[in-house]
């Protein structure tokens, strides 16, 4: 145990984490921040309790400067500037630093919408495609929210579909300017930006990014978008009429633009599986104090089983979540090279794009988990849930937004899959190999598969972990013969390929972080173990069903047979007893009045 302690954090390849075993001191956890990174955490947390929670009213509401007020009292103390390098006015920080400032900066959705649109998907672009005096005129006023950051890539009629803009940017001036014409839609902060970064086909055909500043002429704000959720960040359309711009403010090469506009969309899904992660851990501080202080049939209602039950759940997947944020920005940070400056940001972005699997990952699992977590606090609070005068009401509409945008959760699924299996005809993931292997195993005879039974729930954790593993790669392999090159046509298993892929990625950090706390806080480890349990039995309630919808689509007759014969050995094993794992967990987060770690 002790070597496992001592084991540096691996920068695993993106996607490995399907087919190659991990030990706890290979990845980094919430509890391997060190004092710096705690303090941050703390003064951001201050900095939600005492600005952004009191001004929350004001900022719903749309008041004038409200929010623009409230980002920059935040820029002060260097919030907004994180991923900006300090010869530029910012921060420069590791990316776990900057995920502890998007986490716990994350109470109120709208602010934390704004937050992560000005300092991801607004500023990034210029951070890692900006010339040297591109940065040096924008990067400052970006840093002190002098100028908001707003990106607007979606139009009316392409949202999802980004490649078919119809945006559209001519030279003009014997070649000293680009003529903008066309209409953005869905851009966030786009009523108090200042810099927009905006997507265009030069001539109609070469997909590009350029910065346009807001006074400039042809460029017209439209009226504040009436949205269910996220009300207090402003969201407007954009018209561009004959807009002129000089040729310098075209951002990296005429053509391009899609590699910028893709891996920054790849660094917003993780600010957004962050942020998804604050945002749940405050709903769950509401759900359980009002457990505490609501009485029914003689007694506090969190003494009951299904109340205990939602708690534990949310916990649980709560768990999950921040496991995994952690884990990947550690990867991040173990990437960048001996020596070299932790912000330097084609270093950053390349980090970044290593793991698009585990991004979109985040992204998906993340808004699930905070729509189920402020689902289950309306349900908790009955008929006061539902109201505008408790928060419940306003966590629950805020959390839907975050399955749609960053590329809708549909989207993103499709991502997973597609780019596993793309890494892996590009011999970056020896996947084949890892599907042969448990193909050989499948036609093995029998006796030889199966779960032993467990003595512990990390020890069943392990084991449904392997057994998962196994029966995403089983389905994986039997849907790829099936289709072969075709296989991204069929979007249905593309799907529930990426919901198993996303459950082991889900368990392993779980599992691995609960490993990891057993041999130093015996009560965390105790919590931490009891939710890997109830994500245990999820995971292969959920890689079960899943496999049989794609083997069911891939076959018919013996063959089907065959294969669903075949999973149930790959899957067989004896549940746990969720119900006790449910109380344990939900003892340990009523006791703490919060979740639990």
């Amino acid at each position: 145990m002790d070597s496992l302690a001592v084991s540096p954090i691996v920068a695993a390849t993106g996607g490995s984490f399907l087919v190659e075993p991990r030990n706890p001191g290979e990845v980094f956890t919430p509890e391997d921040l060190n004092e710096e990174q705690r303090q941050i955490a703390a003064t951001a947390a201050r900095y939600s309790r005492e600005e952004i929670a009191p001004a929350a009213e004001a900022i719903e509401a749309k008041q004038p400067g409200a929010m623009a007020g409230v980002m920059r009292k935040a820029a002060d103390l260097g919030f907004m500037s994180v991923d900006i390098p300090e010869e530029y006015g910012g921060m420069g920080l590791d990316r776990v630093s900057s995920t502890v400032v998007t986490d716990y900066l994350s109470g109120l959705a709208s602010f934390s919408t704004a937050y992560g649109a000005h300092t991801g998907i607004g500023t990034l672009p210029l951070v890692w495609y900006g010339t040297a005096e591109q940065k040096q005129k924008y990067l400052p006023h970006l840093a002190t929210c002098e100028r908001i950051a707003a990106y607007g890539l979606s139009e009316a009629g392409s949202g999802s579909d980004a490649m078919n803009i119809r945006t559209r940017a001519a030279l003009a001036e014997g070649g000293t300017q680009y003529a903008l014409n066309g209409e953005k839609q869905w851009l966030t902060n786009c009523g108090i930006a200042g810099l927009y970064t905006l997507f265009a086909k030069i001539d109609g055909e070469q997909f590009s990014a350029f910065l346009v500043e807001r006074e400039t002429a042809g460029l017209t704000v439209g009226a504040e978008e009436h949205k269910m959720g996220i009300r207090g960040s402003s969201t407007c359309p954009l018209v561009l009429q004959d807009c002129r711009i000089p040729a310098e403010n075209l951002l990296g090469e005429a053509g391009k633009g899609h590699r910028i506009a893709f891996n920054v969309l790849n660094a917003g899904r993780f600010k957004l599986g962050v942020a998804c992660v604050g945002g749940a851990r405050g709903a769950m501080t509401h759900m359980i104090r009002y457990a505490r202080e609501r009485h029914a049939f003689g007694k506090a209602i969190a003494g009951f089983g299904l109340i205990q039950r939602k708690i534990a759940t949310s916990a649980a997947r709560l768990y999950a979540a921040e496991s995994m944020v952690y884990r990947t920005a550690g990867m991040m940070d173990a990437g960048m090279p001996a020596g070299a400056s932790a912000h330097a940001p084609e270093m950053a972005r390349k980090r970044m794009e290593e793991y698009v699997v585990e991004c979109s990952i985040l992204k998906v699992y993340g808004s699930e988990m905070l729509s189920l977590v402020t689902d289950e606090l309306v349900a908790t609070m009955g008929g006061y849930g539902y109201v505008e005068e408790y928060p419940a009401e306003r966590l629950y509409r805020d959390a839907r937004i975050n399955r749609i945008f960053e590329g809708t959760n549909e989207i993103n699924r499709l991502i997973v899959t597609g780019w596993m299996m793309k890494r892996a005809q590009a011999g970056q993931l020896p996947l084949a190999a890892a599907i042969q292997r448990v193909m050989d195993e499948a036609m093995a005879p029998p006796g030889l598969n199966g779960l032993a039974d467990p003595e512990g729930p990390l020890e069943h954790a392990a084991a449904v972990l392997v057994a998962a593993k196994k029966i995403a790669l089983f389905a994986a392999g039997v849907a790829s013969q099936r289709f072969m090159t075709h296989l991204q046509e069929q979007q249905e298993v593309m799907a529930d390929l990426a919901d198993m892929l996303s459950q082991v990625y889900a368990l392993e950090s779980a599992l691995l972080r609960a490993q990891k706390l057993g041999q130093a806080r015996a009560r965390a480890a105790e919590t931490a173990a009891a939710m890997t349990g109830m994500l245990a039995e999820e995971t292969m309630a959920l890689a079960e069903h899943a496999a049989r919808r794609v083997l069911a689509a891939c076959g018919e007759g013996d063959a089907l047979r065959t294969q669903l014969a075949l999973l149930r050995r790959l899957g067989r094993y004896t549940p746990a007893d969720a119900v006790a794992l449910s109380r344990t967990a939900a003892r340990h987060c009523i006791e703490l009045e919060r979740y639990p770690l």
